[in-house]
């Protein structure tokens, strides 16, 4: 049977859930696809067929046993910038679009969205479903393709997940559940209350209190756990725990920062900071300037910032600095744009590399 596991809002382990039961799945061979009809995200992975969807689908499908694949996550968005964002289609760069002009492709988008998820389902029987941020939001349920109009068309069975350490856990479910329409509040078949803190049975009163007010059954609570996994957005750099070690390592926290999983790994062996631009870059061991979704706007706020000028004086007292992608190309003599991600221009670099850079309309992902 398919599932379709929803949230009361965002970050409260949807798709860490949705990997388990495609994990406990699998483990008792039944195999499951997940999918997740739009996803948001600048940490995104590349498939063996060079196709582009989030890191946590992939991840999902690791855990069902699969390879990744774009119709895991067919509606990918990539935020650039004021309130632009770039659109993977099925895997592939399909438009640049505001927001306001996003919500008037919602249609074409569903329909696509529709398509994938019936084709995993015809390939592997089942399917894991995982909605977006909060499944309650009034004002988008006309163009809420991620969870409400995806059910109208799938109609599956819906688990709802709920964060209860940020408090209020009561009012999550309970809220969420009298707000969702009525022809999508039956579907909910099922609870999780989500990151518990100490011994479950404290929370028995509870589970009857939720079960009594929502006529609903409660079918676990897991406990917080601090698990590896890779990160969605830069919001979650806010919830990661700095581990005291003898190497220090800045990473500079760009406004429009991506694939900052990639440092993630330095994480197991040396203290991984993010810094924002202006704050202090002294007492590190090196300095990492990661990629950005728009190279040219992120390098105007380092110099703006005087990050830019904090980088050249570490440089000058030995301090190793990488630069990943379009950290990479903030370090050369120049910036050519020629239109691609801001307005045509040339920008001045850090000159720290004999590199000038130029944008042009060529763009390409692979695996490795």
């Amino acid at each position: 049977m398919s599932l379709f596991v929803l949230g009361t809002a965002s970050h409260v382990g949807k798709s860490t859930v949705v990997a388990a039961v495609c994990r406990a799945l699998s483990n008792r061979g039944i195999t499951v696809a997940p999918f997740k009809a739009q996803n948001m995200s600048l940490n995104s992975y590349v498939t063996r067929d060079g196709a582009e969807i989030g890191i946590a689908q992939a991840m999902q499908a690791f855990a069902a046993r699969l390879d990744p694949g774009a119709e895991m996550n067919p509606v990918l968005l990539k935020p650039k910038g004021d309130q632009v964002s770039q659109v993977v289609l099925m895997g592939r760069p399909y438009k640049d679009l505001p927001i306001s002009s996003y919500y008037q492709e919602t249609g074409e988008l569903l329909s696509c969205a529709v398509r994938a998820a019936r084709s995993l389902i015809g390939r592997y029987g089942h399917i894991v479903a995982e909605g977006a941020g909060g499944a309650a939001e009034l004002n988008l349920y006309d163009r809420d393709i991620a969870n409400i109009r995806i059910e109208r068309e799938l109609r599956l069975p819906i688990i709802l997940v709920a964060d209860i350490e940020r408090g209020g856990v009561f009012a999550q479910v309970y809220g969420t559940l009298e707000l969702l329409p009525p022809d999508i509040r039956p579907l909910v078949r099922g609870i999780i209350i989500n990151k518990f803190r100490g011994d479950p049975a404290l929370f028995a009163d509870g589970i009857r209190i939720i079960e009594d007010l929502c006529g609903v059954p409660v079918l676990g609570v897991l406990p917080y756990l601090s698990l590896p996994l890779p990160s969605e957005d830069s919001l979650s750099i806010g919830d990661k725990k700095i581990q005291d070690r003898p190497v220090r390592i800045a990473v500079i926290r760009l406004p429009r920062i991506s694939n900052f999983t990639d440092f993630e790994c330095l994480e197991r062996s040396a203290t991984v900071v993010y810094v924002s631009p202006g704050f202090p870059l002294t007492g590190y061991d090196c300095i990492i300037i990661p990629g950005t979704k728009n190279t040219v706007d992120d390098l105007r706020v380092m110099q703006e910032s005087g990050c830019a000028q904090e980088i050249r004086a570490a440089r000058e007292r030995g301090i190793p600095i990488i630069g990943i992608c379009g950290g990479y190309q903030m370090l050369g003599r120049e910036v050519i744009d020629d239109g691609v991600e801001s307005c045509r221009g040339r920008y001045e670099g850090l000159g720290l590399l004999n590199v000038v850079t130029r944008f042009s309309r060529y763009e390409k992902t692979t695996e490795q």
